[in-house]
Order: C-alpha cells, then structure tokens, then sequence
C-alpha cells in the first residue's frame, strides 16, 4: 500500500493553537501545548494546515483532504528546506518494520491480481499538473512529472512539495512541507484524495485503521530518528 495514502494512528485528536506558517511566540507557545496535551499522536486539525501559507491549499482546493499529520524535528541547524525533509522520508520508509511493508507488499498483490495499478493513457489528462501555473514551473527545482517513489511530483518548492498518484481506487496527492520552530522544524504531511468512483470511499474506510493505527506511526518514528541521527536534536519519542 502506498506509504502515502495508507497511513497513521488515530489514538486521539491533536489540539493545537491557531496560526499560521510564520513563527511567533503566541503560535510556537500553542503548539508546544498541543503536543504536550497528546503526546502520543500527531494526527492534527486540518484548520491548523489550512491556517498554513501554501499553494497547495488553491491548487487542491477541490480535492478532500483526507489526514494531516504534523512531526517535530528537534535541531537541524538553520537552512533546512523540503529536499532534506523528504530524504528521511524515503529512510523512514526504507526502514519499515516487517508488518508494513507486508501490508505494502499485500497492497501490490492485490493492486496487480484486480489491475487496480495498471495505469490507463486517459488519466493523464487527469493529472493535476495541468492546473500549474507559469509562476509555479518556475519555481518548481524539479520538472513536474519527476518520479517521487510511485508518485509523481507536481511541484518541489523549498519549503513544501506536492505529488500525485492514480490508479483504479484513487487520485490520491500527498502535501509535504516544512518550517522552522524554536528548536527545530516542524514538518506537515497531508494526504488529499479525490475519488474516481463510489468505491473510492468504501476501500479509504477499509485501509483507514492499517493506515492509522499501523502504517504511518511507524513510518513517522523512523522519520524523527532518521532525523536526529542527521541532524541531531533527540529521539522521536521525545515529540510525541
């Protein structure tokens, strides 16, 4: 299943602050109350991202947006942007225990027995890549369509990234971004899906609880470590 859009675990609902992107003292104050309220998930109100200054909220401003997850990255030093960000994604992915990447390699198995990932020339007229603008090609540091894993990237700007995937269940998209703290980063991941058919909802509620309660914790703490073996700052379970 992809990493993506089968994800993480719902053991309450983190309460945060309102804010936005911008550091400041009443916003950073909330947000370290929040996670000290529910130190054990960082599954977020959505309002929270959406108080966010990024283009993914116009570009997706159409498409549900299915979970966000907000992930403290204690140190880092200064400078950090999405590039570094994505790359202890791609370890926390490559370091997943044995139970999630069975449930990727069930997913795959699956996908390929019900042609649920053969991919049809039509979608490509689907791809959101058609909705950039002029401004957003240029600001992009990678082409649009770039292979991202098994997505594809529709945008990298130095604090945030968007990529897409369709196959036969969902037009899925998954919103990385990042801005520093006191202390460190704070990273966002947003899953947004649009459905393609009515079975769309049914097989997201069927994945939701390997999602949540499975995938995403343990991609997310191999996350926090891969970070603080980088850049310093502590361990994962620290942040949560």
């Amino acid at each position: 299943m992809n990493v993506w859009v089968f994800e993480h675990r719902a053991m309450g609902r983190q309460e945060w602050s309102g804010g936005s992107m911008t550091s400041g003292p009443r916003h950073d104050k909330g947000l370290k109350k929040g996670f000290e309220r529910s130190r054990r998930t960082m599954r977020v109100d959505p309002g929270e991202f959406r108080a966010c200054p990024l283009r993914v909220h116009a570009l997706l401003h159409d498409v549900p947006l299915e979970d966000v997850w907000a992930i403290r990255l204690p140190g880092g030093g200064a400078g950090r942007t999405i590039q570094d960000v994505r790359a202890v994604f791609i370890a926390g992915v490559e370091a997943a225990p044995p139970i999630v990447k069975g449930l990727f390699r069930l997913r795959g198995r699956l996908g390929a027995l019900l042609g649920w990932d053969q991919q049809r020339p039509a979608w490509n007229a689907e791809s959101y890549v058609h909705r950039l603008s002029a401004a957003d090609r240029a600001q992009s540091t990678a082409a649009p369509g770039t292979p991202d894993g098994r997505l594809s990237l529709l945008y990298r700007f130095e604090n945030e990234q968007l990529s897409e995937r369709r196959n036969g269940t969902v037009h899925a998209f998954s919103s990385l971004s990042i801005r520093p703290t006191p202390g460190g980063y704070l990273a966002y991941l947003a899953i947004y899906v649009q459905p393609v058919h009515r079975f769309t909802r049914l097989y997201m509620g069927a994945i939701a609880p390997f999602r949540r309660l499975v995938v995403y914790p343990a991609i997310i703490r191999n996350v926090q470590s891969a970070w603080a073996e980088r850049y310093g700052g502590g361990s994962g379970d620290e942040n949560r």
